[in-house]
């Protein structure tokens, strides 16, 4: 299978074919949350960014190399970054998304819960006995878990980006639960306040992955390599934020309870969890490496 795997890194076709689908599931997502934003917090600019990212898909379609896909991604996801904020209740210093270091509470979280969310598909893709190195999208480099990311793209909205929405406008995060992580010199020692709150984040609709459901470790990661030592520069008057203790264990028990989110997946024909769902993506993925299934279909928030 890892020999199939690296043979198939220079078929071209396959290539295109393959990252193209990728994309396309994760531009689609992205798309649809920023609809549910528009539907639920009567934002325009979030309808507006999705049709913009919907004008992408024929471009996509007409791609011919995966640099060209590539950029599409790219192009979505600077889309979508600016109407996410708009799912906020109240906004809590949301504007773009920062990676390394993140800066606000919000990148924070969205860091935090893709590094969740990547342990978990580096551990589907060891289920279904794949090499977690070569992928399509991302570029084959020393140290990148190419594959792992990859699959992971098109669960960043449904369950990611969902989550970290649910997690603040439930209340399930508050300012007191982040701190900036500050030069000895300059840092202020706060109090470890703690609250005791449920993460319950099957309240909030925005979250479901449709009409019907019943519920809804390192830091960061780098867009492309996971070996990455060199940290980024720190923008100017910022630094890091991070969270507090306790809160770091609401949101690992709001992740866990994310992922048992049911729901009825008609490729699999069955119900699955969302849990359920990366490991089916990872077996569904490899049928397609072996010549089982003709095109890979991505798990799309509906």
């Amino acid at each position: 299978m890892h020999k199939r795997q690296y043979a198939l890194l220079d078929d071209n076709t396959f290539a295109v074919k393959m990252a193209r689908a990728i994309v396309a599931g994760k531009m689609a997502n992205m798309a649809t949350l920023l609809m549910r934003i528009k539907r639920s917090r009567g934002a325009d600019i979030a309808g507006r960014k999705a049709r913009e990212i919907w004008d992408l898909m024929p471009l996509l379609e007409r791609a011919d190399n995966v640099d060209s896909i590539r950029g599409y991604e790219g192009r979505a996801s600077a889309l979508y970054f600016e109407a996410f904020g708009a799912g906020f209740v109240d906004n809590p210093g949301f504007t773009r998304r920062v990676r390394r270091p993140p800066t606000d509470p919000v990148n924070s979280i969205l860091s935090l819960l893709y590094t969740f969310l990547m342990n978990r598909v580096y551990a589907a893709v060891r289920v279904a006995a794949l090499d977690p190195y070569p992928g399509f999208l991302h570029a084959i480099d020393y140290g990148r878990y190419s594959l792992v990311l990859d699959l992971m793209e098109e669960f960043r909205s449904i369950i990611a980006d969902t989550l970290t929405l649910s997690l603040f406008n439930l209340k399930i995060l508050q300012k007191d639960d982040f701190y900036e992580e500050r030069l000895e010199e300059d840092r202020e020692t706060e109090p470890d306040e703690t609250r005791n709150i449920t993460a319950d984040v099957s309240r909030d609709p925005i979250g479901w992955i449709s009409g019907n459901e019943a519920d809804s470790v390192s830091f960061d990661i780098p867009e492309q390599r996971m070996d990455d030592t060199q940290p980024a520069p720190k923008p100017a008057g910022k630094y890091p934020v991070k969270l507090q203790p306790e809160a770091f264990k609401r949101v690992i028990e709001a992740f866990e309870k994310k992922l048992t989110t049911e729901f009825y997946y008609p490729p699999a024909e069955r119900t699955l969890t969302y849990a359920d769902a990366i490991i089916y993506q990872a077996g569904h993925y490899r049928k397609v490496i072996e010549g089982e299934a003709k095109v890979y279909q991505p798990l799309l928030l509906k």
